[in-house]
């Protein structure tokens, strides 16, 4: 993405009006890039209603969206500590789930901007100790993207689940 383009970009923090998109946009990045470097991931129709619960997740979760030309073209959400449906594992941490990008727009550094506003939420306004997140075992350029924003593997949070196997990550802010 172009310097002038991620200029225009407006990270904000989702709203009901923004549920349906935002949904959309969860299903179709996590199945376009699934079935490109993880083929073998097969989303079920009750993945697909999760995904789609975007007012669920706002009622308990902060819901970033990235929007250009009024259009939401990435999302992520962060979990404040202990709230339901929370997966850290660290006290006080906060909880970074579902990033995604519009798939016109994957590989051009979307993710940083929206990246940056959950880290600060968390540092500045949540002033927890720590970031908490979870990636799909094998899904490597994930893990590489993470790491390079400095989070850090931290098995003892890993999740083996009968469907999935997620390995911990964690960001932790200096005191």
């Amino acid at each position: 993405m172009s310097t002038e383009l991620l200029e225009r970009v407006v990270i904000r923090e989702a709203g009901p009006e923004d549920d349906a998109a935002v949904g959309e946009l969860l299903v179709e990045s996590f199945l376009t890039q699934y079935a490109k470097k993880l083929p073998e991931v097969v989303y079920t129709e009750e993945r697909k209603r999760s995904l789609r619960d975007v007012a669920g997740k706002r009622a308990v979760a902060k819901v970033l969206v990235a929007e250009l030309d009024g259009r939401v073209v990435g999302t992520v959400a962060l979990w404040p500590p202990r709230a339901p449906g929370s997966e850290a594992w660290l006290p006080g941490a906060a909880d970074l789930r579902q990033l995604a990008t519009a798939v016109d727009f994957h590989g051009q550094g979307l993710s940083k901007p929206l990246l940056e506003e959950a880290e600060r939420v968390a540092r500045e306004e949540w002033r927890v100790p720590a970031i908490c997140l979870h990636v799909r075992r094998g899904a490597v350029g994930v893990v590489r993207m993470y790491q390079r924003r400095g989070f850090v593997r931290e098995p003892s949070g890993d999740l083996d689940m009968p469907s999935v196997y997620l390995e911990a990550f964690v960001l932790r802010f200096p005191r």
